[in-house]
């Protein structure tokens, strides 16, 4: 089993499995943490409220599960909330607690009222920029900049350390890191398997770099 998509009740799991079946990466759907700790790769993905999120993982013991297997040095994966779980702390309804496996925060986009075609949550299509970094070497490889990925969120994360981030992304006035890249570590803001085609090629690079690790 390559994969394993991390269940903790919260997630778009099943979009997710099928975008690894159509890249030919064996997958499971699991809340186990031995299965977690055993796959060559895990994906945490996420939709909802980081608060709820936490809490769900901590009463699962799946955080504890969560900084073991990044601690192996196997590929972690984090999806939209999953990204933002990864950081330290959300200003999401309040202050909470995150992960900490990244040093960070998760603060929420912040428009005047009257620009109205900048509506939050930001729903819909929009472009990576690449960072001064390269994506060689990363599941960003069959990319390029300017590729159009799916986005459905409200907050997005602000990494101290600005080397770790591999894109960016520009929502009104707002340009903000939508991919990350931290030793064993890779997130991404946007909704890879909900990006089409283009999409698609994050897939297809981690079913190389689960090659390589096989």
């Amino acid at each position: 089993m390559d994969v394993a998509i991390i269940d903790y009740g919260m997630s778009n799991l099943h979009s997710v499995q099928a975008a690894c079946n159509n890249v030919g990466l064996s997958s499971v759907i699991t809340g186990d943490t031995e299965q977690i700790l055993d796959a060559e790769i895990a994906i945490l993905p996420g939709v909802g409220a980081f608060g709820k999120a936490m809490s769900h993982l901590s009463e699962m013991r799946l955080d504890d599960c969560i900084l073991r297997f990044v601690q192996s040095g196997k590929p972690f994966i984090g999806i939209c909330l999953g990204m933002q779980l990864l950081f330290d702390q959300s200003e999401e309804f309040g202050n909470h607690k995150g992960l900490g496996l990244i040093r960070g925060r998760v603060k929420k986009f912040q428009f005047n009222a009257a620009e109205k075609k900048y509506p939050v949550p930001q729903i819909g299509w929009n472009r990576l920029r690449k960072n001064n970094s390269s994506w060689k070497n990363t599941v960003l490889c069959n990319n390029q900049s300017d590729d159009f990925m799916y986005f459905v969120h409200s907050y997005y994360v602000v990494p101290n350390d600005k080397r770790i981030v591999l894109a960016t992304t520009t929502y009104g006035d707002q340009e903000y890191c939508s991919v990350i890249q931290h030793n064993n570590i890779f997130a991404t803001q946007f909704h890879p398997e909900r990006s089409g085609r283009i999409g698609m090629k994050v897939y297809e690079s981690l079913n190389e770099l689960s090659a390589k690790i096989m």
